[in-house]
């Protein structure tokens, strides 16, 4: 009765996760939630403010395809002051969210059965977009010893007639892996050379930590690139559905017609609320709360090891931790669900972003208040205890 691609889309473990923690709350539990990916921050009050004038100056009609000129030129301001890279607005594209962005890509660059290579572990839904055009996904596997970064001698060995491009994201999700700029620099130049495309997903950009960063984004390194990014994470409007992508100018045409005719437009109140969203008032917000986040990883990263949990890549992005899980004796998906059920603790198994050893590991996101922080160790503490794990 359904398209077989439907086949092909595994459900996504965390929303179970999140079913059966709205459910313990309902019952009058207090839960601690490790398990999702979004900013618990509202969004920026000067936002908000932008949001509201934008409703009573009547800016609710379709918009230009490719999104209003004025963001797009704020966009590539941003660029140029906070980057340093020189970015045309043109080739600046606003769309429906960064997965408005990814399928707009997956329909621009594949055919029926070609192949976009992306790291094993990464964000599973890249899978599913390629899917939707047809296209083949190939996980390659990223393993701790390197980094959880894809090398380019991978995507030479691995490269066949039918790959198209790779996929790749700094910082990462679920490792929070900021690429080095020799390792993503090699990445590109081997794509290139081998006749491929390089998609990078700076969703996370401006959650970096420490001096880690070497760079601020891709486009500083190479100008041939389709860059993703958003305005969820590090600007905290999950809900407005809002990202935005740079594109070489030869893709602009293409993309405009995809645009026109799978999204219209994006939301007219998003993006006049997100002009607001590069102004100094915003922005000092924007930093405080990367702070914030800094602190939760410290204060997480300690608390785990602590418990004897590994960590063996300390990320210098976004907001999760990797954490192998192999001293309890239990297998990702066992942990997850027993940690809720027991001890009302929410946290993602490894299973939902690949497979390459996705047994062994968790997602923690510190997306939560230092207090609760507290609460959840303390609770794990107590099931390590009740488990007898040493």
């Amino acid at each position: 009765m359904y398209a077989d691609r439907l086949n092909r889309i595994a459900p996504f473990r965390v929303m179970e996760l999140m079913e059966r923690a709205k459910a313990l709350e309902a019952d009058g539990h207090t839960l601690v939630h490790f398990e999702v990916g979004e900013p618990d921050f509202p969004t920026a009050p000067s936002i908000l403010a932008a949001g509201h004038r934008a409703l009573d100056e009547g800016h609710t009609k379709y918009t230009q395809a490719l999104g209003i000129p004025a963001l797009r030129r704020r966009i590539a301001a941003y660029y140029e002051a906070e980057i340093g890279v020189e970015v045309d607005p043109q080739r600046v594209i606003v769309t429906s969210g960064a997965s408005g962005g990814l399928l707009l890509l997956s329909a621009l660059l594949l055919n029926p059965g070609d192949e976009l290579l992306m790291a094993d572990p990464g964000y599973p839904c890249n899978e599913v977009f390629v899917g939707l055009v047809n296209g083949v996904p190939v996980r390659l596997p990223v393993t701790a010893a390197r980094g959880f970064q894809l090398q380019p001698e991978q995507i030479a060995a691995r490269w066949s007639a039918v790959s198209k491009g790779v996929l790749l994201a700094s910082p990462a999700n679920p490792t929070g892996v900021v690429m080095k700029a020799a390792v993503l620099d090699g990445l590109i130049d081997i794509t290139h050379r081998l006749g491929g495309v390089v998609v990078l997903d700076e969703i996370y950009q401006g959650l970096t930590y420490g001096a880690t960063a070497e760079y601020r984004s891709g486009l500083a390194l190479n100008d041939d690139l389709f860059v993703l990014n958003s305005f969820s994470k590090y600007f905290g409007m999950t809900g407005w559905r809002l990202g935005w992508m740079v594109v070489p100018e030869h893709a602009r045409e293409g993309i405009a017609r995809l645009a026109q005719n799978l999204f219209i437009s994006p939301s007219s109140i998003a993006q006049h609320a997100a002009l607001a969203a590069f102004e100094p008032e915003a922005m000092a917000d924007h930093e405080a709360r990367r702070m914030r986040f800094a602190s939760r990883r410290d204060r997480l990263l300690a608390g785990l090891r602590q418990l004897g949990f590994a960590i063996p890549v300390v990320p210098a992005g976004a907001f999760y931790l990797y954490v192998d899980i192999g001293h309890t004796g239990m297998d990702a998906n066992t942990f997850c669900w027993r940690l809720i059920n027991e001890f009302q603790v929410a946290v993602t198994p490894g299973v939902d972003f690949g497979s390459h050893e996705a047994e062994r590991y968790v997602r923690f996101a510190y997306t939560t208040s230092e207090a609760s922080i507290e609460l959840g160790l303390e609770r794990i503490s107590l099931a390590l205890q009740t488990w007898g794990v040493a």
